[in-house]
């Protein structure tokens, strides 16, 4: 209890701006000047059976050696340079080496299957919120995604929310808003099993470790295929799967239950929208999980204002706001935004 005092006596020391202030610096781009690009693909589109070996160029090696708590120290931290560490470099290559080969073997024997859904709707901004319609006469409401805004004080001259990135309803401006979900997880299970059996854990490991380098690889692909074709407003882009991972390309793929927007019960509206489960098989635990484990969703932005952000601490007055427009209690919003509460909701 005392840590937990601790906690909220540091939070009250922060500023914070009221929910009306931080909306009167919201971001508002000039939509007549850079109107947003109308999509080739209006709808979902479903992939399965999706070739693995394509999405190897795409893989972010990082984050696999840190599940294996291996990490370089500078000049030697990110891959390929940790095989030159004094201290890891050694075994980091085994690993890598001994994954390339599973692999390897996944992609020859097809053991790991990939599988995604993309969808592409009308949608415009209305306040916070991101109204979906269900077609482009844009009279029908599909879904809403409900987004939050900064409220910390910042020396920014603006407090972002997701919507901002989105025309607002009754500018007379037809805009989109892109969603995905993707997994390669499909198969690990059995393959997991199969090595808990013969006592092999660090194939159990290495397993989901790949599978989940290939889901985020599924996403980084498919994110590119959105904007080069389906989406198609970036028909000429031309970067390296590296320059890739350094975002270095128009547009954001920000996922529910990270910094741009920590509500996971943002997902359900996405599955709708996207008819997920029943055109992938990729589902959602009770807790807003994604089943398999080997999976990544997220929304799509495609305007050149957009940018990932953090929405960082929120206050009573937009949690209270949230639930109204979300049509849950307090202590619902309270409980799935927790770690994100500027107060103690105990109090």
């Amino acid at each position: 209890d005392e840590m937990r005092e601790e906690h909220y006596a540091s939070l009250s020391e922060r500023k914070f701006l009221t929910l009306e202030k931080a909306r009167a610096k919201a971001l508002t781009p000039d939509w007549k000047l850079s109107p947003p690009p109308t999509p080739k693909l209006l709808g979902t589109k479903a992939f399965v059976k999706f070739p693995l070996a394509e999405l190897v160029p795409y893989i972010d090696w990082n984050p696999f050696f840190a599940v294996w708590q291996l990490r370089g120290k500078y000049p030697n931290r990110g891959y390929p340079k940790i095989f030159n560490d004094e201290a890891v470099g050694a075994e980091a290559k085994k690993l890598h080496n001994d994954a390339v080969e599973l692999m390897q073997h996944f992609i020859d024997k097809k053991l790991l299957e990939a599988r995604a859904v993309v969808g592409i709707f009308p949608a415009n901004s209305a306040g916070d919120d991101i109204e979906v319609y269900a077609d482009e006469s844009r009279s029908s409401v599909a879904g809403t995604f409900y987004t939050l805004r900064q409220q910390e004080e910042r020396e920014d001259e603006n407090y972002l929310a997701m919507s901002d990135f989105i025309a607002p309803k009754g500018s007379g401006v037809k805009d989109y808003v892109g969603a995905f979900a993707v997994s390669c997880g499909f198969g690990s299970d059995d393959l997991c099993e199969k090595y808990k059996k013969e006592n092999n854990d660090y194939n159990v490991i290495m397993t989901e470790a790949i599978a989940d380098r290939f889901a985020e690889a599924f996403a980084e692909l498919l994110h590119a295929k959105m904007r080069k074709e389906l989406w198609g407003y970036s028909p000429d882009e031309n970067i390296s799967p590296d320059d890739m991972l350094k975002v270095k390309y128009q547009g954001i793929r920000p996922a529910p239950g990270y910094p741009t927007q920590p509500d996971h019960t943002e997902k359900p509206t996405m599955w709708k929208l996207l008819n997920a489960e029943k055109e992938t098989g990729i589902s959602l635990t009770d807790s807003h999980a994604m089943w398999p484990a080997a999976s990544v969703s997220a929304l799509v932005f495609a305007n050149p204002c957009s940018q990932y952000f953090q929405v960082g601490r929120v206050c009573k007055d937009q949690i209270h706001d949230y639930a109204a427009r979300k049509g849950m209690t307090v202590p619902e919003v309270e409980k799935w935004l927790g770690p994100y509460l500027a107060y103690d909701p105990d109090a």
